[in-house]
């Protein structure tokens, strides 16, 4: 008799055994689609992480995993992150990302900003540290000189490119990952070109995102650039459109008028008004943009103008009287185009 009791008691610690094996091992998942991205702030605990899993019902079976969490010291080793949640995820291999802070990392893919502002929101948007943690970090002067920065030139740090990271990245540590970038950048054969053209990886950069604003048209880039440093060389000013723009906040307006020059004319980056580059970038270039700004053409051009075929092309001139002859031809073009 007992050693039936004690077979009966073997049968159902074997299957209480293959029970839990089931609701640990198999599919612990209850979501909708076909992963979830569960975020782990900074300072959160362990009650944190379960409130968040009941409230957007991830798991089946929440108390099963919160005793196996705790039973494997997840609240202990509970780290800061994104993680990834594939549908059909078991409960253990959940626990097990947890307690390694196995985390997602997240693709910074930065392109075209303009200011401070847009890359604190680009930034803040995929990860932790909000606009205004990294807006605090731009203009604290004692951060920036930590990089030889300062409020002016920050956005020369940025290099456009994808960078790989973790979403609890703080604004320190995302600077810090920027400024290695922008290191490896610049590197023996681009430090060499921009000193022949007189130029600081600083100002080549603020060069660059100048001619960013001026043309979509990479081949003549060099050109445009050679334009820009013949007009230093001589000392005039660089008369550039997108840097009155910048100075006025009004990146939407298409013809730059006498009234935006005038009204922007404290401004140190209307290049209308004060000679030489403007302290600053007034976007981040691509990295095709700063190279054509390093391998700029070797010409006597002073000036260029949109060509009359709409084309997105430039006429260039080395002097007053072809730049003339080639702003009427568009301007004629400009009038037909009206006309019609």
């Amino acid at each position: 008799m007992i050693k039936k009791i004690l077979l009966l008691l073997l049968f159902i610690l074997i299957l209480f055994g293959a029970w839990t094996s089931w609701k640990i091992l198999g599919r612990g998942t209850a979501f909708e689609g076909s992963r979830y991205f569960l975020y782990v702030k900074t300072g959160s605990n362990f009650d944190n992480l379960m409130e968040t899993l009941r409230k957007d019902r991830v798991l089946e079976r929440p108390g099963v995993f919160k005793l196996a969490a705790e039973k494997l010291s997840v609240p202990e080793r509970l780290k800061a992150g994104k993680y990834e949640i594939k549908k059909g995820t078991s409960v253990l291999n959940i626990i097990r990302m947890l307690r390694n802070g196995r985390q997602s990392p997240v693709n910074l893919v930065i392109t075209k900003l303009r200011t401070k502002n847009d890359f604190a929101r680009f930034a803040g948007n995929q990860l932790e540290c909000d606009s205004a943690a990294i807006m605090d970090f731009f203009n604290n002067p004692d951060s920036m000189h930590r990089f030889a920065l300062d409020s002016n030139t920050a956005m020369t740090v940025i290099i456009p490119n994808t960078y790989t990271m973790y979403w609890n990245t703080n604004p320190s540590k995302l600077f810090r990952k920027l400024h290695e970038e922008e290191q490896k950048f610049w590197n023996k054969d681009r430090l060499e070109k921009a000193a022949r053209l007189g130029l600081s990886p600083a100002q080549a950069y603020t060069l660059a995102s100048i001619i960013e604003e001026e043309t979509n048209k990479y081949d003549e880039m060099p050109l445009i650039a050679s334009v820009y440093l013949n007009r230093m060389k001589k000392g005039m000013r660089l008369g550039a459109d997108p840097t009155v723009k910048f100075a006025s906040g009004d990146f939407a307006a298409r013809r730059v008028t006498f009234r935006m020059i005038d009204e922007s004319s404290e401004s140190p980056y209307n290049t209308y008004k004060n000679p030489g580059l403007p302290p600053g970038p007034i976007c981040t270039p691509s990295i095709k943009t700063i190279d054509a700004v390093l391998n700029a053409a070797d010409t006597d051009y002073l000036y260029f103008c949109a060509k009359p075929d709409f084309s997105g092309y430039h006429s260039f001139a080395a002097t007053d009287a072809e730049h003339l002859k080639n702003a009427r031809a568009y301007q004629r073009a400009l009038d037909s185009l009206q006309i019609k």
